[in-house]
């Protein structure tokens, strides 16, 4: 089984979400708001997601040459709905690029950084990365629910 176009149609499924959460905010300027018991704003969330898939496959696999700065993914604020769409749909390309040019067999070898405490295949990141993904999204679509409730 090729598993590369289930990550990318994965990649894909949620990122497109990812943009439809973004552009549902009734408000602009709740995208960037800190509530009691949640620490981030959903854009700083998309800033660390559009960091995180560029560092790990776009500048890892795909060799783009991005540079995460991720202090600034949380310190950052105020960017547009229109920004941060662009930002995604970036990724999304960068995503399809990058593991378009993978091989399969590269899934089953060891990934070159070290992200976790031991290091793991490149196809145990991809699946982490995309369930990471997921877990933030249900985080964004909870707080633009809350706030547009409001």
């Amino acid at each position: 089984m090729n598993v590369i176009p289930i990550l990318i149609q994965l990649f894909e499924r949620d990122l497109q979400k990812l943009k439809a959460e973004i552009v549902q905010y009734s408000q602009e300027e709740n995208i960037w708001a800190i509530v009691p018991e949640i620490n981030n704003s959903a854009g700083n969330l998309v800033l660390h997601l559009v960091g995180n898939l560029n560092t790990y496959i776009g500048a890892e696999i795909g060799k783009t040459g991005y540079i995460r700065n991720r202090p600034l993914e949380f310190s950052q604020k105020g960017l547009s709905k229109k920004e941060l769409v662009n930002k995604i749909s970036d990724t999304l390309d960068v995503i399809k690029e990058s593991l378009n040019t993978l091989p399969e067999e590269a899934l089953e070898e060891i990934y070159p950084q070290l992200v976790f405490e031991q290091k793991t295949s490149t196809g145990y990141l991809l699946t982490h990365l995309t369930t990471h993904l997921t877990y933030h999204l249900g985080q964004i679509n909870y707080h633009r629910r809350l706030l547009d409730k409001a």
